[in-house]
């Protein structure tokens, strides 16, 4: 999202080195460049004059502290009118999505057809039965959770999400095209009350544009349901027209907050930031994948650092704690503890964990633009190919080969890359890998991470790189 303007921001970081302060005629072309490039990624002309406008009334006179030069200083101040537009001002809680109604809390979704509404639903029904949802910055617990779809216009849409539903064990309330739709968000919520749900998620029906029958219907629903949460969502590829169908959305309804979907895709991202200027209201959630475990609570400071090339670690490390067995984890931990050898049964387990970490790309979008570059040259479709092309070499083997790779003499290997249909360099390689993890192993085994690290040279770098935290010493 928005890499052009990261580009651009750290092309004209380096061009801004020695200068002592900001003033107009170096923040001139810093501000040129940033409106070039929020433009390019079809941010809203009003937005852009008013984000620039304010970058520049910060930014003018500001004195550069310390080790930083100008081009830092503003970055900084960008840093903090990004996070401001993108939802910052309004609060950390702003962003969470509210269930303090008498249960059950109903949330109502809105948007156009093909903005990913059906999807969404299912997505954040999982999210709340897995028990991500957070109140106040801290977790509450697993939610049981009902869907309905209203959408009795578009052919299969009832059928979707029944789908959908199904995937992410959500229960869902059956409902037919020949129903009104004010009958079927009526029978869902009181069904919802009598078996005792803590959520009701409403599909609606959306049209190819913004109609007066469509608004009507979804006022009424509105009216029927007083749902906790009515968020709109917006497809990040429409581009300049997802602001003329979030003021109507707006205009039509109480929204209370943002969904934006596809921002895996081939966006320019500009919809983050005009639908948040317009509708007036924060966004929640963003579409990171088609996958269903693919939503993720929108956090405008994360995002603005990831935008300007500072990466998303905190993101990043939530990840690996949503996906990650710690059970597993712990169990590999106590097995290296006790002495016991690492086999190609305990390799495989690490490369399923590494997998289950989710998509490559989305994991290399959140680390910091100097490393992200670096890893992105390794082609994140390519790793995942890789890894997947491991599994498979280790799932031909036998559950004896695994456990003594020994046994793995060239008649064996050779039965292994058929299995796996690969060739014979394939599984060498992937024991090359092994023996050199196995090593390892053994060296922290035996002196610990600290002598591994001596072993391998690396303590002078550490000492070096400790310098710049404060003294740290390894």
């Amino acid at each position: 999202m928005l890499d052009n303007l990261t580009q651009r921001l750290s092309r004209v970081v380096k061009t801004m080195r020695g200068e002592a302060r900001l003033t107009e005629a170096n923040t001139q072309e810093m501000l040129r460049e940033v409106r070039m490039a929020l433009l390019e990624a079809d941010v809203s002309l009003p937005v852009v004059r008013d984000f620039v406008a304010r970058v520049k009334e910060r930014a003018l006179g500001q004195d550069v502290v310390g080790s930083l030069n100008p081009g830092q200083a503003l970055v900084g101040v960008v840093h903090k009118e990004l996070t401001a537009l993108m939802g910052g001002d309004l609060g950390a809680e702003a962003s969470e999505l509210s269930l303090a109604s008498q249960p059950p809390a109903v949330i109502l979704m809105a948007g156009l057809q093909g903005a990913g509404k059906t999807t969404t639903t299912g997505k954040l029904a999982k999210w709340l039965i897995d028990g991500h949802h957070v109140h106040n910055g801290r977790k509450t617990s697993k939610k049981k959770v009902l869907v309905v779809s209203a959408d009795v216009y578009r052919p299969a849409a009832i059928e979707q999400l029944k789908t959908v539903a199904g995937q992410v064990n959500a229960d869902f309330l059956p409902s037919d095209t020949s129903q009104k739709p004010e009958d079927i968000a009526r029978a869902a919520l009181d069904h919802a009350k009598r078996h005792h749900y803590d959520v009701l998620i409403v599909d609606t029906a959306g049209r190819l544009g913004i109609d007066e029958a469509m608004m009507r219907e979804i006022r009424a629903l509105h009216d029927l349901l007083h749902p906790i949460e009515t968020l709109f969502v917006v497809d990040a590829m429409q581009g300049q027209d997802a602001v003329n169908v979030a003021r109507a959305f707006a205009d039509a309804l109480p929204l209370t907050g943002v969904v934006l979907t596809k921002l895996d895709g081939d966006a320019r991202g500009g919809a983050a930031l005009s639908v948040r200027h317009v509708t007036g209201k924060p966004l929640k959630f963003v579409g990171m994948s088609e996958k269903l475990d693919g939503l993720e609570p929108f956090h405008p400071e994360r995002m603005a650092q990831r935008v300007l090339g500072m990466g998303d670690i905190v993101s990043l490390v939530e990840q690996a704690q949503k996906n990650i067995d710690v059970a597993e984890a712990q169990k590999l931990a106590a097995k290296m503890k006790s002495g016991s050898r690492f086999d190609l049964n305990d390799f495989r387990d690490q490369l399923q964990q590494v997998r289950k970490m989710g998509d490559m790309g989305s994991l290399l979008e959140k680390l910091p633009a100097q490393f992200a570059q670096a890893a992105g040259q390794l082609q994140s479709g390519q790793a995942e190919k890789q890894l997947r092309r491991q599994e498979g070499i280790l799932n031909s083997m036998t559950p004896a080969e695994r456990a003594k790779p020994e046994l793995l003499k060239a008649s064996r290997k050779r039965r292994i890359a058929a299995g796996a249909g690969v060739p014979v360099q394939d599984v060498n390689r992937l024991l090359s890998q092994f023996d050199q993890m196995q090593g390892m192993m053994k060296q922290m085994k035996k002196g610990g991470m600290a002598k591994m690290m001596r072993s391998m040279g690396g303590m002078k770098g550490l000492k070096g790189l400790g310098k710049g935290f404060g003294g740290f010493k390894p």
